[in-house]
């Protein structure tokens, strides 16, 4: 949940109704926008 509130500015509040699966799903949204293209 750290790299989401880095790359989306979430705070644990925005968070807390996600489920498991769309919050790994968002996760990989944030590893996407973070990590630099090749």
């Amino acid at each position: 949940m750290a790299d989401l509130a880095i790359v989306f500015h979430w705070t644990p509040r925005d968070m807390d109704a996600m489920s498991l699966p769309e919050l790994m799903a968002w996760r990989e949204r944030a590893r996407q926008r973070h990590e630099p293209q090749e």
